[in-house]
Formats: C-alpha cells, sequence, structure tokens
C-alpha cells in the first residue's frame, strides 16, 4: 500500500524544473542598453543600431570579447569573453530577433588550401600578414587569427569589424569562404622545410638574419686579419 501510494506522489509531482535559462533581454537592458539604447536603435556618436545588425555579428563581438567595451570610444580589441556561453547564446538570439543575418556556417574541411592561400594573400594579407600574425595598420590594429574560430573567421568576413571590409557572398562566396578558413587553421602548424621559422613572417625578417649573421662573421674575419698584418 504504501509502494503504491509512494508511486501515485511521484507520478503526479511536477518535474524538477530545468537549469532556467538567462533572458537575453534582460542581459541586454543590463549590460549594451547604455549604450545602444533601450530600444537597440543606438545613440548618435557612442554606439550603432543594433536592428538588423543580427546574430552574425552578435556573436562575434560577444565571443571575442569585444563588447561589451569599458568606454564606447575605445577600439574593440579581442579579449577573454565577458560572457559566458549560456549568457552570450541567449544574448545572440535576443539581438536576432530584431533583424539581420544568422552565424554563417563553415566547413574548413571541404575548402581548397591552395584557393585559400590565394585569396587570403590578395584580401587580407596586406593587414594580418601572410602567416595572419597581425599587425598594425593606420587608425587600427589587425589582430592575429591564431585564436580565431572557424565561425569567428567566417564572422569577421562578413561582418567586417573596425576598418576591415565586409565581404559578402557575391564578393566571396561559401566555398571561397571555407577555403579561406582552412588555409588561417593551417598557419597555426605551417611546415618548416627549412628549419628555423623565425616566426614564419616570410623572406624579409630570415633575410635581415642572414645579412646580420653574415656581416658578423665578415667583421670578426677582418678584425682577425687586421690582428695578424700588425707589425
Amino acid at each position: 500500500m504504501r509502494r503504491a501510494l509512494l508511486l501515485v506522489v511521484l507520478v503526479l509531482a511536477p518535474a524538477a524544473p530545468a537549469t532556467a535559462q538567462p533572458d537575453g533581454r534582460a542581459l541586454y537592458l543590463e549590460g549594451c542598453a547604455s549604450c545602444h539604447g533601450d530600444d537597440a536603435r543606438g545613440t548618435p556618436g557612442q554606439a550603432p543600431s543594433l536592428l538588423r545588425a543580427g546574430a552574425q555579428a552578435t556573436d562575434f563581438y560577444l565571443s571575442t570579447g569585444r563588447m561589451p567595451l569599458a568606454d564606447p570610444h575605445d577600439e574593440p580589441v579581442r579579449s577573454p569573453p565577458a560572457y559566458s556561453a549560456r549568457e552570450r547564446r541567449a544574448l545572440t538570439a535576443y539581438i536576432g530577433s530584431l533583424g539581420g543575418p544568422s552565424i554563417p556556417a563553415v566547413d574548413p574541411a571541404s575548402g581548397d588550401l591552395s584557393d585559400g592561400q590565394e585569396l587570403f594573400t590578395s584580401h587580407c594579407a596586406g593587414c594580418h600578414q601572410a602567416m595572419a600574425q597581425g599587425g598594425v595598420v593606420p587608425g587600427a590594429v589587425a589582430p592575429s587569427l591564431q585564436d580565431a574560430t572557424p565561425t569567428q573567421i567566417a564572422e569577421a568576413v562578413r561582418v567586417g569589424p573596425s576598418l576591415m571590409p565586409a565581404y559578402s557572398e557575391r564578393d566571396l562566396d561559401q566555398r571561397q569562404l571555407d577555403s579561406i578558413t582552412r588555409y588561417v587553421l593551417s598557419t597555426r602548424n605551417p611546415p618548416n622545410r627549412g628549419g628555423w621559422a623565425i616566426g614564419n613572417l616570410g623572406p624579409i625578417p630570415e633575410g635581415m638574419i642572414a645579412w646580420l649573421l653574415a656581416g658578423s662573421v665578415l667583421l670578426l674575419i677582418l678584425r682577425l686579419l687586421g690582428e695578424r698584418t700588425e707589425p
């Protein structure tokens, strides 16, 4: 009898509530609205509108720690994310509901490495360097891409953060995007057939090191020869 009553209680009892999901709008009002406005329409001279910004841009800026900013006039740079993965998903879903492109799909394995290198060299290497190590451009810093995930690489191509131009599917189609992503990932473990990689930055630093070493050896030889010819 007691077992039967216990079984009835277990069946009728409400299921234990699942872990509450973060409220995307509440997170937005708490951490973003002071700059972007309660209605997400932005603030002139301070922050842009997020209407139709989409999940694509939101996920990129939050997952790379570029948002939120301590000062709206600071340049967004890659930092540890301020929100947990669950909070980022909630915020991304909320801002994505205001319209705009979704998070892009990317499949590096289906891309062509040779095409990716050519596309990256022609579109990206001028700022990020040929080995995606980053660099300095007038008025901004082109970050290293060594820590970027495939999704973040694809998002950056489509979003165009900071001074970087945004490339639509008309500019770079899906296969080209996959190829660029594959190439960037390949720069993290490049083949160093010549031995000493020197940062994999190309022939200029390698040439400078060679001239420095050769010059030092030449000076040493001249010094030794000079000592031998002294009376």
